[in-house]
């Protein structure tokens, strides 16, 4: 019987813990952001281009690759268009949008005075494959 009585508690026990598992909210999915950032007018011309902008950029583009890798960047990219029709856009997940701006302002690009970003909502509809 004490055998018994040991199997009937351990099995409460799993059903008491499987249903409290159920009831646990699930965490929130992140929520996706876009910002667009646009140089500074200074910058349309190549020439006019110091070391530090440069140097910015850099620190720019070695961020998103960290954010690529930690999952929160979705996708990054810019036009190819020259001059004051250039852009570039940022998506990527963040838990709010205070952190989503948070993450957009310190874009060492926006930071440096480099480029401008301003910050969207979005979500992305479909997305293809990668090979």
């Amino acid at each position: 019987m004490p055998c018994l009585r040991s199997l009937f508690s351990c099995a409460a026990i799993c059903l008491a813990t499987q249903a409290m598992l159920a009831q646990a909210p699930k965490p929130e999915k992140p929520k996706q952001f876009i910002y667009v950032l646009h140089l500074v007018p200074r910058l349309h011309d190549d020439k006019a281009w110091t070391d530090e902008d440069k140097a910015a950029v850099e620190r720019h583009f070695n961020r998103f690759k960290e954010a690529v890798k930690s999952g929160q960047l979705i996708l990054a990219g810019r036009t190819l268009e020259t001059g004051e029709q250039t852009f570039g856009i940022a998506i990527f997940e963040a838990t709010d949008e205070n952190a989503a701006r948070a993450f957009m302002n310190a874009d060492p690009a926006v930071v440096a005075g480099v480029m401008t970003a301003e910050l969207h909502p979005f979500g992305v509809a479909l997305e293809r494959k990668n090979p």
